[in-house]
This record gives structure tokens, C-alpha cells and sequence, in this order.
């Protein structure tokens, strides 16, 4: 099993007196993660799945005795995807306030769902990670030559747990999460009402990785209006499986200040979408894949080790363009990628005279992993 980068960071929390919240997309190991802490973490515990009408049913608008009576005399309750249950923020407040000597621990997969009942009840009563298909680091740390050896893998079918587990069989769990369990949280929210609607924009979306995203051209494309488009957007986004990027600028006349780029937080969901598993180096848009691989494990990267950043890309409208931007504390990097290791650096002469303190670095399969992990042989 791939040790999880957030499993000390989750450790060292039950320390604290807050209630630790988990989220990320469904299959990316978020149960076997705190079924892990739960085994060796010391404490005695009781582990619920709402996913089971019984234990929603349970938790859902409870009593203070009732409650009493679920935790029994454990010292962590682990309630896995608690955004399926009624009312959970004041449940998960009742328990943090009224019952000081119980941790807890909970996983969720809606961000939509999950945020918008926990929020206020847990105001100042929580911590909250995000959970990501396995990272380049963490495939790294558990066996460098493996992961060297999966590389150009990884890169089509993706970091999902069980398709790096069950290598010769990635397509057939690729069609099934992305015919089901991806989508299963949004395809139930009742603001969903067009299902085929969403799978098409999903289809356009993995076609446009790495360029600018219109949503006027998504609106005419898919013949419904722009703010459908968007709200349809967002909900992919609180689910973990598409992110995007901004354009940086300090309102030069000539920087591009209002489009996103988007992309999908694994490969291997966005070949699914499109059907496409080819080898790497005979794809046409293996540039947008390793654009997409670099970024998303770069996102994991800052998020586990938590480098507070945040994350541009930069063009203007002559097509002057970096691929990738952060900014932190007032200092700019930026990072071109190249998927040859013979194209060298060409920095837009714009952005060096407008942002002189900017570092610019080239990005290719020679360096990349100091990019994306802090484990790997010099």
C-alpha cells in the first residue's frame, strides 16, 4: 500500500481539539486512509459509511443521548462520506462541543454538499484537506524504480489508487469511474437536469486541456445558455475533476485579464472521456498531457507540503505566453513546458521587462520530478 502524504499531517491533527475533514473525488483512497490512522493511531474507534441509509439515518437530526450512545466510550468517530447526511454540520458541532474527549475524523467527496452544511455550524471547529489521486511524490517515495518504470504510463492512464494497483487493467477501471462513481455525487444534486448534458461538456472540455476556455463557444457548441455552462463548470470544479487556471496580470494593456485555462486533475479520467489510451509518444496532444501532469502534480505538491501559492498562466493577445505561474509573498516563478529535452527556453521579452524580478525556469523530462517532488535521486 502507497503511503499517503496526508496520513502524518492527519495524525498529528487528532492532537488538536478540531474536527479533521477530508475531502477529495470518490476513489482516490480517502477510507483507506482513515481506516489506516484508525488501526494504528492508538485510540479506540468506531468507523461509520453514510453511504449506508442506516447510519445516515442514524445521524441525521440527532439527540445529544442518541449521540452518546453511536460514540459508545471510543476516543475517534470516523464518519466516511458525510455529506450524504442530513443536517451533518450541527451533528458534527453537537458532538465537537458536548463530547470534548472524542476525535473526529470525516471524508467527504462533495465539496458542493459538504462545505455548505459544515461551514457555519463548524466555524473555528475544524481543518480541512484535500485528498488527490496518488501523487508523483508519493509514487516516488514508496518505490523510486516502479514509479521510473511507470512514468510515461502514469502519464495516459493517471494516478488513480486502483489503476496504478492493477496495472493491465486500467481501461476497464477508467470506464468505470468515469461512467459511475465520478460522477455519482453530481448526477444526484437536483440542479443536475440534463445528465447527457454534462458528459458532452465534459467531452469538450478534455478536447480544449492546456487552451483557453470560451464559455460563449461552449454555449454555442453545446446549444444552451452561458450561465448553465458555468454553474455545470463549477460543480465539476467542487468535485475534483477539473480545475482551472486564471491568466495573470498587472493590468498591462496587452495581457489577456479575463480567460481560464481548465484542466483535469488526472489524465487518465480525461482519456476516458475521450477514448483515447495511445502511448504517449504517439499522441498528437502529448503536449497538453504532460502540460496537464506537471500542473496537477504541482498542485498536489504545494497542497501537501503546504506551499501557499497561487496559481496563473500567463499570455497576451500576441501570443506572447508562459505556461505556468505562482505567486507567493510578492515573488513570481514561472515554468514553461517542454515535453522534448532539446527545445530550449524562450522567455516572451514582454514579461522579463514588465515583472524583472520574475524567475523563469524550462520545465522538461530531465528536471521535472525537483518540480513535483521532493524525493528523487540527483
Amino acid at each position: 500500500m502507497i503511503k499517503r502524504e496526508l496520513y502524518h499531517t492527519l495524525t498529528k491533527g487528532l492532537q488538536k481539539n478540531k474536527v479533521l475533514i477530508v475531502l477529495g473525488a470518490r476513489q482516490t483512497g480517502k477510507t483507506t486512509l482513515v481506516k489506516e490512522i484508525a488501526t494504528t493511531c492508538g485510540l479506540t474507534h468506531r468507523y461509520l459509511n453514510a453511504d449506508d441509509i442506516v447510519v445516515r439515518n442514524q445521524l441525521s437530526d440527532v439527540s445529544l443521548i442518541q449521540l452518546k450512545q453511536i460514540i459508545g466510550e471510543n476516543q475517534l468517530l470516523i464518519i466516511d462520506e458525510a455529506q450524504r447526511i442530513v443536517n451533518i454540520g450541527i451533528t458534527l458541532k453537537l458532538i465537537h462541543d458536548n463530547y470534548p474527549g472524542t476525535k473526529l475524523l470525516v471524508t467527504g467527496s462533495s465539496a458542493l454538499e459538504l462545505t455548505d452544511k459544515i461551514n457555519e455550524p463548524l466555524t473555528g471547529r475544524k481543518l480541512e484537506h484535500h485528498l488527490y489521486p496518488i501523487s508523483w511524490q508519493e509514487l516516488v517515495r514508496n518505490d523510486y524504480l516502479n514509479a521510473q518504470q511507470q512514468f510515461k504510463i502514469r502519464l495516459v492512464y493517471g494516478m488513480y489508487p486502483d489503476v496504478i494497483s492493477e496495472l493491465g487493467n486500467e481501461k476497464s477501471i477508467l470506464e468505470n469511474l468515469s461512467d459511475s462513481f465520478l460522477f455519482k455525487d453530481i448526477l444526484s444534486l437536483h440542479t443536475i437536469r440534463k445528465p447527457e448534458l454534462l458528459m458532452k461538456l465534459l467531452e469538450a472540455l478534455a478536447y480544449q486541456v492546456g487552451n483557453e476556455v470560451s464559455l460563449n463557444e461552449l454555449s454555442n457548441m453545446l446549444e444552451v445558455d452561458k450561465n448553465t455552462i458555468s454553474n455545470y463548470i463549477q460543480l465539476l470544479e467542487k468535485s475534483w475533476i477539473i480545475f482551472k487556471l486564471r491568466s495573470f496580470s498587472r493590468n498591462l494593456r496587452n495581457e489577456i485579464t479575463s480567460k481560464n485555462k481548465i484542466y483535469f486533475y488526472d489524465n487518465g479520467i480525461r482519456n476516458a472521456i475521450i477514448g483515447n489510451y495511445r502511448p504517449i509518444d504517439n499522441r498528437e496532444d502529448r503536449g497538453a498531457l504532460w502540460e496537464s501532469f506537471l500542473i496537477s502534480e504541482r498542485i498536489k505538491f504545494n497542497h501537501y507540503n503546504q506551499n501557499w501559492v497561487k496559481n496563473y498562466f500567463w499570455r497576451t493577445h500576441q501570443q506572447q505566453e508562459l505556461d505556468y505561474l505562482e505567486e507567493a509573498d510578492g515573488n513570481i516563478n514561472a515554468f514553461e513546458f517542454k515535453w522534448g529535452n532539446k527545445t530550449k527556453l524562450k522567455i516572451p521579452k514582454t514579461f522579463t521587462e514588465t515583472y524583472k524580478e520574475a524567475q523563469v525556469k524550462l520545465i522538461n523530462q530531465d528536471n521535472y520530478q525537483t518540480f513535483i517532488s521532493s524525493t528523487h535521486e540527483q
